[in-house]
């Protein structure tokens, strides 16, 4: 049964099979196609309003170094949770360079002085009756503060990626839409049927428009018919697409960098291409991000990988128009994603082991793909 749950939460076009405690995933060829219903939202929406009722407070929890995407999926759900008359908080360490645009924006407004708070304040804020919901993440040690989900058994878990065997199974909601282009895009759907009435902060609507933006690079990937809907929606309530998009541009030295990462790029396969950030950059993580992005732009190229040092380890982004599953690629390294986006974090190695790991892996999935033509 637990298998059978697997692939149907990793899109059901893959064959899991159990051995022991392990999983193995086999396939994971074919595109995602939109298949989700309104009826599931719905149901998943009143659920999801019950359990905030009957809640003491909501604390709102997405993964480490959380993006917009997260951001934009936390407040939404604050804003359900404000409706409802509930105290709300959201839990976050620090800002990081992919969202301090949109942070920087919250500040401003100066609505949500308390609501976002540390780990500590979480742990000593936090209670039994306290309905915790995870957002764009399903595995716990990748959350903001995993010792959180030890102090209360009103858990809810809102996410958009491919579920791996390790997700957090004490969950009394989940919803888990690999569709979806977003989680921003799922809570927005929420946010209509628990209050069709509700109003959303301007800062809110660009960060639920941001996160759908962001994802879906401008409506490109995974942007079935409920994304324009979500995103017609936020434009009601609001939603200046100017001002969306001046949260992601990127400063001069950025930009350089990420040109330079571009103008790294190797092949290492017919159509994958591998590079490496230049070393010691600020914001390096996004700047791999961005240039995997460039390098997919490039002709030819339908597979890009971009390696960057962090502490006491290398990050690697995956981009793929989804003939190549990025996400299988680097499940084989232990992180994982979307069929056209995915990521992974390896700890005390060089960037050069780093490499040789991915390219094994790079050759481990096109034999497997080659043995099942």
């Amino acid at each position: 049964r637990a298998a059978i749950d697997l692939s149907l939460g990793r899109g059901g076009d893959q064959v899991v099979v159990k051995e022991g405690d392990n999983f193995k995933f086999y396939g994971g060829r074919t595109r995602e196609l939109e298949k989700r219903t309104r009826v599931k939202a719905r149901v998943i929406a009143y659920a999801l309003r019950e359990l905030i009722d009957q809640s003491s407070q909501v604390m709102i929890m997405g993964h480490e170094n959380p993006d917009v995407d997260a951001m934009g999926a936390a407040l939404g759900v604050y804003r359900i949770a404000k409706g409802r008359n509930k105290d709300a908080y959201i839990v976050l360490s620090q800002s990081n360079p992919s969202i301090e645009t949109l942070m920087a924006r919250i500040r401003k407004s100066g609505e949500y002085e308390g609501v976002f708070i540390g780990k500590n304040d979480a742990e000593v804020r936090i209670n039994n009756k306290t309905l915790l919901v995870i957002v764009d993440t399903y595995r716990a040690k990748y959350t903001e503060h995993p010792e959180l989900l030890k102090h209360t058994n009103q858990i809810v878990v809102i996410d958009h990626h491919r579920r791996g065997a390790d997700f957090i199974k004490e969950a009394s909601l989940t919803y888990q839409e690999i569709y979806a282009s977003s989680t921003s895009e799922m809570v927005t759907e929420i946010i209509q049927y628990v209050d069709s009435n509700i109003k959303l902060n301007p800062v809110e609507g660009e960060a639920l428009y941001a996160g759908i933006v962001i994802d879906t690079k401008g409506f490109t990937f995974k942007t079935g018919v409920r994304t324009f809907e979500a995103a017609s929606f936020l434009r009601k309530q609001g939603v200046d697409t100017l001002s969306v998009k001046q949260l992601f541009q990127n400063d001069l030295s950025t930009f350089l960098n990420i040109s330079i990462t571009v103008g790294n790029a190797e092949m290492v396969w017919d159509n994958i291409a591998i590079s490496v950030c230049p070393p010691n950059i600020k914001n390096a993580q996004l700047i791999a991000a961005k240039a995997a992005d460039e390098i997919l732009n490039l002709s030819g190229i339908k597979g890009a990988f971009v390696l960057c040092e962090i502490n006491n380890g290398v990050a690697i982004s995956g981009r793929s128009f989804g003939d190549i599953n990025v996400q299988v690629i680097l499940e084989k390294l232990g992180g994982g994603g979307h069929q056209t986006v995915a990521g992974v974090q390896l700890q005390n190695i060089s960037i050069e082991k780093a490499k040789e790991k991915l390219k094994y892996a790079i050759i481990e999935y096109i034999n497997e793909m080659e043995k099942s033509e």
